[in-house]
């Protein structure tokens, strides 16, 4: 089973997450911010992961350290989950509807992390929860999975149903990125022999 679990702790917060590849979805989350733990619901639902996160933060302070440090941890057990990476399909995109928001996600799992966001949100908050931050889980994640995520919302009004889509979309991309492809053969799917750097 390509699984991982890594705690982080620093001043600011403690996490601590345990991820499975394989798994089938099931879910256990508690980061104290409640739109949040609805976002890693879903996405660990719709990319098929097992997933448990345990974060504490200081909340009195904001949501900022609790949702980065969270993408941080996510993308370091996701890296560690998928070992050398030998025969997964390594590449994804697609097109997430929510009702009247399209989002475009691409994924390639390179070792390269990069982000490209481009989706704007016309309100500061939805609910307690500050709507920037949702890209800097994205950022967080992408550099510390070592990939390389582009993130485009083509239309959209409401907030909830962007972040949504930004989430459901990359948990879509990652389930097909990740999946083991019979046609590889356990080989790194890379001319080079290895992915990053």
């Amino acid at each position: 089973m390509r699984q991982a679990e890594i705690v982080r702790e620093t001043k600011e917060t403690k996490v601590r997450l345990a991820v499975n590849l394989d798994g089938t979805g099931r879910v256990a989350i508690s980061t104290g911010i409640g739109f949040f733990d609805h976002m890693l619901d879903l996405l660990a639902r719709h990319a098929r992961f097992d997933l448990e996160v345990q974060a504490e933060g200081d909340l009195h302070v904001d949501f900022h350290h609790t949702t980065e440090d969270v993408g941080i941890v996510l993308g370091q057990a996701v890296k560690r989950a998928l070992g050398d990476m030998r025969g997964i399909t390594r590449y994804a995109d697609l097109h997430l509807p929510m009702d009247e928001t399209l989002t475009r996600v691409a994924l390639d799992i390179s070792g390269r992390p990069f982000l490209v966001f481009r989706t704007e949100f016309k309100v500061g908050k939805i609910g307690e929860f500050d709507t920037e931050l949702v890209r800097e889980f994205f950022q967080a994640f992408a550099i510390n999975a070592g990939v390389t995520l582009h993130v485009e919302t083509l239309y959209g009004d409401n907030a909830h149903h962007i972040a949504e889509s930004c989430f459901k979309g990359l948990a879509r991309a990652l389930r097909t990125a990740v999946a083991i492809d019979p046609a590889m053969a356990g080989e790194i799917p890379s001319t080079k022999g290895a992915l990053g750097g």
